[in-house]
């Protein structure tokens, strides 16, 4: 539904949904939440109302926990109607690739698959659509001590929202604490898509990092 927004809490037994007909105002509860996995989830964010999605669905990614505090091996990846994102039974889960590396689903979501694996360092995430490069940028957090105020992350990119997963930046350890979550917003990337801005909760305030995409080819490889 247009102009309606859309929530997933972490910390109800597992996760639950709401939603806001009237921006926020006001927020109507699932009689439902997620009972398997799907500890601390977040939405494939496209543009404002979902404008420029690829399809007739929303997708969801989680780190494969109960919990929204322990680290998994694997993220594991969810999708419902854009219609019917409030109906439990609407929701499919990747059960794996075909042949050809096209998405398979299953209603069942104990037959989840692994959509990207870091053994024991899949945590809490944030991932968004960049329309210009047409490419699904992933924001993860390395779990660590607290992650607030120290610790490391990673940026990864692929053509489709399941992969394959390449590394766009890896570090162990940032300047700064990368916080507990952290995105791309579509908004604040610049039409070719090559600038864009980090939102994150380090040192767990409102923080912003700008940041500049060189792409293979372009001649400016190595460079620092």
């Amino acid at each position: 539904m247009a102009g309606r927004l859309y929530m997933l809490v972490r910390n109800a037994d597992n996760s639950q949904l709401a939603w806001s007909d009237d921006r926020g105002a006001t927020w109507t509860w699932a009689d439902w939440r997620f009972q398997t996995s799907m500890g601390c989830p977040t939405f494939l964010n496209f543009g404002q109302s979902y404008a420029g999605a690829r399809d007739g669905f929303v997708y969801v990614y989680s780190f494969d926990s109960e919990s929204a505090y322990e680290p998994a091996d694997r993220m594991v990846l969810a999708r419902v109607p854009c219609e019917r994102v409030t109906e439990r039974d609407a929701w499919e889960f990747l059960a794996g690739l075909g042949a050809q590396a096209d998405p398979v689903w299953s209603s069942d979501i104990a037959e989840r698959a692994a959509v990207f694996q870091h053994p024991g360092r899949c945590y809490r995430s944030g991932i968004t659509y960049c329309a210009p490069l047409g490419r699904y940028l992933w924001w993860q957090v390395i779990p660590g001590d607290d992650t607030r105020f120290a610790g490391g992350l990673g940026v990864y990119e692929a053509p489709e929202p399941w992969g394959p997963w390449r590394t766009v930046y890896f570090t162990e350890r940032w300047d700064v604490g990368p916080g507990e979550s952290g995105s791309f917003p579509t908004k604040w990337m610049s039409e070719d898509g090559l600038t864009l801005h980090l939102v994150f909760s380090g040192d767990d305030c409102f923080s912003v990092r700008g940041a500049e995409l060189w792409l293979a080819g372009d001649g400016r490889e190595g460079r620092p």
